[in-house]
C-alpha cells in the first residue's frame, strides 16, 4: 500500500528531472556553476509554500531554505537537505525520463539504435523491482536520480505533513542545494539558515533501507616539479629530468593502497592524473581513508616521499600543496548518538530493515557536520548512479516520504518520551 501519493511523485521526478541542472566545474567561479540550478531552486521555493513552509533563496550561497513551522512544543528542530544538480552529461541531448509500469524484471531498450539495454544480466537488483513503476533515461544521459529522486521524495513528505496535521512535529527545516557533485555545495552552506537546528539528513543515494553515517576523511594534493634543460648531447652532470622524478615519485607510492584494490573499510591513494616535460612534471593525488589516523599517516607518507626527495634533488624542486576536502561524518557524530538512532528507530517504524552501510564517498552532509550540525546520509532508492543507466522507481521514492515523516513523527515522540541515546554500534 502506497504511503503518500504516487501520482504526485511520478509528475513531481519527472518533471525536475528533465530540468537540466547539471554542476560544471570549469565555472566553479559562479555562484552557482549553472543557471539551471537557480531556476529549479527558486520552483522549488515557490512550491513548498504551497505546503505551508517559510521560504526563499539564498543568493549569497546558493541554497533554497524552506521552514515547516512546529505544530507542537517542545520539540527540537531538524533538517534535511536534497541537491539539485546532477553530474555532467552530453547536453546535445536533453533529459527524456521513460516510464515502465508494472515492470516485470525484463530486459529493457533504452536506445536501442546504439545498443543501449538495461539488463538484469548486467544489473541483478532490478529483478527486486517486480510490480513497480521503473523510470529509466533514453540511454543518452543521465536520469537525475542523483539527488532528484531525493528531492522528490522530501517533497511528497512535507505535502504529507500539510495534510496531515495530526502528525506533531517541531520546526522542519529543508535545504535544496546546489553542485554537490562536484564538492562545493555543502562547503557554501550557511548554518544560519538552518537556526537551531540540533542535527539533519541528506537525501543522496542508495536502496530503501540504506543508511550511512562513516564516510571518507578526504585530502587533494597537488605536486609540482621543477626540472632542469639542457640539450642531451651536453647533459651530463646538468640535466634534471622532472619526467625521471616524478617516474621516481609515482614508484615509491605504495602499491597496496590504490582504489583498485580497496574495499570495505580500505583507505588509499589515488594518482588521478600526471603530464611532465624534462622542463617540468605535475601529479594529482587523492587521499583517502576511514580512520582518521591512518589518513593523516598517508598524508604523511606524501609528505615524507616529497622531503626525501627533495634532499636527493634539491628541495627547491619541489612544491607541494595538500589541502583537506572533508572529514569522516562519523567524527562529528560518535558522541551524538541520537541523530543515528532516531533515524534507526524511524526504519523500524517505517518497516525498513536498517542496511548501515560504510560509505566508500563524502556528501554535503561531511561540509555541514564539520560546520556543527551532525548529518548522516539516508537513502533516495534507485541504482546505477551517474550514468545513462541510472534508474529510480516510484515506489522507492514512496518509501522514502514514509521514512522522512517517520523520522519527524519518531522526534517528536521521543521529545516527549525520552530520547534514544544508547552508544553507538560499529558497523564496520
Amino acid at each position: 500500500m502506497a504511503f503518500a501519493d504516487l501520482d504526485f511523485l511520478e509528475k513531481n521526478f519527472i518533471h525536475y528531472a528533465k530540468e537540466d541542472t547539471q554542476s560544471k566545474y570549469a565555472n566553479k567561479d559562479q555562484v552557482p556553476t549553472t543557471p539551471g540550478q537557480v531556476k529549479m531552486m527558486k520552483e522549488l521555493a515557490g512550491q513548498v509554500k504551497d505546503y505551508g513552509l517559510e521560504s526563499y533563496y539564498n543568493e549569497k550561497t546558493a541554497f533554497a531554505i524552506g521552514r515547516l513551522p512546529a505544530n507542537a512544543a517542545g520539540i527540537a528542530p531538524l533538517g534535511f537537505f536534497a541537491h539539485v544538480d546532477t553530474v555532467e552529461y552530453d547536453d546535445r541531448f536533453p533529459v527524456r525520463p521513460q516510464v515502465h509500469r508494472n515492470y516485470q524484471g525484463e530486459k529493457l531498450a533504452l536506445d536501442e539504435a546504439n545498443g543501449i539495454f538495461l539488463d538484469p544480466a548486467e544489473f541483478p537488483d532490478l529483478l527486486t523491482l517486480k510490480g513497480q513503476t521503473l523510470i529509466t533515461s533514453d540511454g543518452k544521459t543521465v536520469l537525475g536520480t542523483d539527488d532528484k529522486a531525493g528531492v522528490t521524495g522530501l517533497l511528497a513528505a512535507l505535502k504529507y505533513l500539510h495534510e496531515h496535521p495530526e502528525v506533531d512535529h517541531g520546526d522542519v527545516y529543508v535545504a535544496f542545494g546546489p553542485d554537490e557533485e562536484i564538492g562545493l555545495g555543502g562547503q557554501r552552506f550557511d548554518p544560519a539558515d538552518f537556526p537551531g537546528v540540533e542535527f539533519a539528513y541528506t537525501l543522496d543515494n542508495g536502496r530503501p533501507g540504506d543508511f550511512e553515517y562513516e564516510t571518507f576523511n578526504a585530502s587533494a594534493a597537488e605536486l609540482k616539479i621543477k626540472g632542469t634543460v639542457v640539450h642531451p648531447g651536453e647533459a651530463y652532470g646538468l640535466m634534471v629530468n622532472a619526467t625521471t622524478i616524478m617516474t621516481e615519485f609515482l614508484e615509491a607510492l605504495p602499491k597496496d593502497q590504490v582504489p583498485e584494490k580497496s574495499r570495505g573499510h580500505d583507505g588509499f591513494i589515488m594518482v588521478t592524473d600526471a603530464e611532465s616535460s624534462v622542463d617540468s612534471a605535475r601529479v594529482g593525488l587523492i587521499i583517502r581513508d576511514f580512520d582518521w589516523d591512518k589518513f593523516l599517516a598517508k598524508e604523511d607518507l606524501v609528505r615524507d616521499l616529497v622531503a626525501r626527495l627533495g634532499e636527493k634533488y634539491g628541495a627547491d624542486r619541489f612544491d607541494l600543496h595538500l589541502r583537506r576536502q572533508y572529514e569522516n561524518i562519523y567524527n562529528g557524530i560518535k558522541d551524538k548518538p541520537y541523530v543515528v538512532n532516531l533515524a534507526l528507530d524511524a526504519y523500524e517504524k517505517a518497516g525498513l530493515t536498517a542496511n548501515v552501510q560504510t560509505f566508500r564517498g563524502g556528501t554535503d552532509g561531511n561540509f555541514i557536520t564539520q560546520k556543527g550540525i551532525p548529518t548522516p546520509n539516508l537513502f533516495n532508492g534507485g541504482g546505477n548512479y551517474h550514468g545513462r543507466y541510472e534508474y529510480v522507481t516510484v515506489e522507492q521514492m514512496d518509501q522514502l516520504a514514509e521514512l522522512l515523516v517517520a523520522i519527524v513523527s519518531e522526534h517528536a515522540r521521543q521529545s516527549r518520551e525520552g530520547r534514544d541515546e544508547r552508544p553507538l554500534e560499529k558497523y564496520w
